[in-house]
């Protein structure tokens, strides 16, 4: 007897499972933990950035744990070579002949720490794997499995040791969501499990559990996409992204790939929240975590003191929202 198919209510309680069990390592940042949610749902990639020591590493972790899918982490180093990532060609003694020895990017989910700790050329071994989920080398394409989802981490730029991501990087990450320091009741519990013993090497003995599959993670996939979209959202986004290009605060605004971007996450909120079709409301809780990092300020505006997610705010204030 196969199982049932699971409806959209089951799927959505799976997924609010997830976020209970990272719950039980993770205290304090439960936006970054829907915001990766909505990632696998929208099929994109998430940039993490935050100080040391905000739990960057232990969510992804903790995420992987959740899910029945295979995951590999690779610490990101100034001396990585772009083969270290996607793999290379060894010599077998054996037969003689040159074989493709995969790298840790052929997985589900890619922890890729501290990525901006490597020089860009190794940060681009990423580029093809992360746009196309495919490996090029010695004239033969290798498909990615399926989910495939880099979850990187990055400390702030300005920290010494760092090297800034290329913008075409950037721009193949769907989300960046910036991890800040807890609030005080929430870092006075997470020292208290510490106090009773949570070891956040052993996930187990937290209680974390698996709880969601590739085949329910995929029917997820397929019920979000199918929100509906009316014309008049899908203007109000072109006219979102049109305003970012034209803001006197900005060197360069979004791409049409940041557009349709924000349409995913937004359709991914909408599901998640049990909505049937796309509001203008959904657009704008994903604005900044999709577009932050896509845009550039004019140097003067940096000087000011201009924040990124100061003007894009002042954008979605200014565009008129379609009633």
């Amino acid at each position: 007897m196969t199982d049932p198919t699971p409806t959209d209510a089951d799927l959505r309680a799976a997924l609010n499972r997830v976020r209970t069990e990272v719950g039980k390592a993770v205290v304090g940042q439960d936006g970054a933990v829907t915001g990766l949610i909505i990632a696998l749902l929208a099929n994109g990639h998430v940039l993490l950035e935050g100080v040391p020591g905000v739990a960057k590493t232990l969510l992804v972790r903790t995420l992987s744990r959740t899910l029945h899918l295979e995951t590999r982490r690779l610490q990101f180093t100034p001396d990585l070579m772009p083969g270290d990532v996607t793999g290379s060609l060894a010599y077998d003694p054996g037969t003689g002949d040159f074989t493709f020895r995969e790298g840790p990017v052929f997985t589900n989910i890619l922890l890729a720490d501290e990525i901006n700790r490597t020089p860009p050329k190794t940060q681009s071994a990423l580029l093809e794997a992360m746009e196309e989920r495919q490996v090029s080398a010695d004239g033969v394409t290798r498909p990615l499995p399926d989910p495939f989802l880099v979850a990187a981490t990055q400390n702030p730029i300005e920290y010494e040791g760092t090297y800034s991501l290329p913008e075409a990087q950037l721009d193949r990450f769907l989300m960046k969501l910036v991890l800040e320091v807890p609030e005080r009741d929430a870092e006075w519990a997470m020292l208290r499990r510490h106090a009773d013993g949570f070891d956040p090497h052993d996930l187990a003995r937290a209680g974390v559990e698996p709880v969601l599959d590739a085949a329910q993670l995929a029917a997820a996939r397929a019920a979000a996409a199918r929100i509906g979209v009316s014309d008049d959202v899908l203007a109000y986004v072109v006219d979102l992204a049109r305003a970012t290009r034209r803001s006197p605060s900005m060197r360069l605004g979004v791409s049409p790939r940041a557009s349709t971007g924000l349409l995913a996450a937004a359709k991914a909120w909408a599901w998640l929240t049990g909505y049937d079709s796309l509001t203008p409301d959904h657009v704008q809780a994903m604005l900044l975590p999709v577009w932050r990092h896509r845009v550039q300020l004019r140097p003067e505006a940096e000087l000011e003191g201009v924040a990124v997610d100061q003007v894009l705010r002042g954008i979605v204030q200014q565009v008129q929202v379609p009633l």
